[in-house]
């Protein structure tokens, strides 16, 4: 069920009897390339995209917040004074980005809550950092808190941490929150500058295949990965002392000492040193407005997710294979296609040509059928603005 701004207020009307204050929109987020650096101190290319969840939002005369998940027709009602984890999964986003501005010393009032989108979920466009930087984005509006935005960027990646138990880094909240139309951003994942890139979406257009699959190795190889990252840098720190993360690698180096590492250490660190400075040349053939160079980038990545890095699987390679019969030199149909996100399924990420998206769309989910005999989810969709305020009452 995909909702619009519309059909939230009416509920919203219809559950409290009265208009809301406020309505926030927030986002979820593509990465169009650097992927496993996060966690490895590097660069990140994520966007804001127009696939958002709305937040309507009042005040209320006590302490109760009353939250209705309209997609889910889920409701739930809890105490200010004792935000406790729940039931409800989608709840625990919402309270733990509660207790964050508690514990910054700000006082929360009570309020009713109607939130619904269109985010695709499971799609890996992280609806839950969506859910997060939206709630937090309302709260400081309606309370006038007056907390930066990247403050709130932080708190909503605590709330997850410390409150929902996930370990994630910070670009989802960052994306959300950050967002610019027609750009994407190149965030430092150390020191958290950042700066945009533009991404004219004039002749080609960004389509996200779900494999509709999630294969169980993810988690516990996500892990493995990062191990083997941060062995590969305490090898390397025996000669160059400063180094942190791989982040702080070149190429130079790490061929310098090969031969200290075991071939699967070696493989999985020299994906990371490479996507690092893939990504800075990919912003590069961006601000020379070159699509076709920072789409082979794209299949770069791929390539070696799937060789020296391994977490790739079958239905996903497919997918970046087939793309290739559309993809000529000559024709440049589809500039580019990756896996995105943490691997072991999920969805892929390709630039297509306007003009050929409908009939790309269809190509590729019947292979994808005759193929796995699964039915293939695409989405179309556009780079827009991050987390930002959809309506707000006039005061009388």
């Amino acid at each position: 069920m995909e909702l619009s701004l519309e059909e939230i207020k009416e509920k919203f009307t219809e559950k409290f009897h009265q208009s809301p204050q406020l309505i926030v929109r927030s986002p979820g987020r593509i990465n169009l390339i650097g992927e496993h650096t996060d966690y490895n101190g590097g660069f990140v290319l994520p966007a804001a995209i127009d696939r958002e969840i709305y937040f309507a939002i009042s005040t209320r005369n006590d302490n109760y917040c009353h939250v209705y998940a309209q997609n889910l027709n889920e409701f739930e009602i809890f105490s200010i004074e004792k935000v406790e984890r729940s039931r409800h999964n989608w709840s625990d986003y919402l309270k733990g980005v509660i207790q964050q501005i508690q514990n910054y010393g700000f006082k929360i009032a009570g309020f009713n809550l109607v939130f619904g989108g269109n985010i695709p979920f499971g799609a890996g466009v992280s609806s839950s950092a969506a859910l997060e930087t939206g709630l937090a984005f309302a709260l400081n509006q309606l309370f006038d808190f007056q907390i930066p935005k990247m403050e709130l960027v932080k708190l909503c990646q605590r709330a997850e941490n410390e409150f929902v138990g996930l370990q994630c880094g910070i670009m989802d909240m960052f994306a959300s929150t950050m967002g610019k139309e027609n750009s994407v951003i190149r965030l430092d994942c150390r020191s958290l500058e950042y700066a945009y890139f533009p991404f004219l979406q004039d002749k080609y257009s960004i389509i996200l295949c779900d494999t509709g699959v999630k294969h169980s190795l993810g988690n516990s190889e996500y892990n493995t990965r990062r191990q083997e990252c941060e062995l590969g840098v305490k090898i390397l720190q025996k000669h160059y002392p400063k180094i942190q993360h791989l982040r702080d690698v070149s190429s130079k180096m790490l061929n310098s000492h090969a031969q200290e590492f075991d071939q699967i250490t070696l493989k999985r660190c020299r994906y990371v040193v490479q996507e690092i400075e893939r990504v800075i040349a990919a912003c590069e053939d961006l601000q020379n407005n070159d699509l076709v160079a920072f789409g082979k980038k794209m299949y770069q990545t791929h390539q070696e997710l799937r060789d020296d890095y391994e977490v790739s699987c079958e239905e996903l390679d497919f997918l970046v294979a087939e793309t290739q019969k559309f993809s000529p030199e000559s024709t440049n149909l589809v500039l580019g296609s990756r896996m995105m996100g943490g691997g072991f399924g999920g969805c892929t990420i390709n630039i297509v040509k306007k003009e050929q998206v409908d009939n790309f769309m269809s190509a590729i989910a019947s292979a994808y059928q005759i193929q796995f005999n699964r039915k293939l989810i695409c989405h179309k969709i556009s780079i827009q603005e991050g987390t930002s305020i959809a309506f707000e009452k006039e005061l009388v």
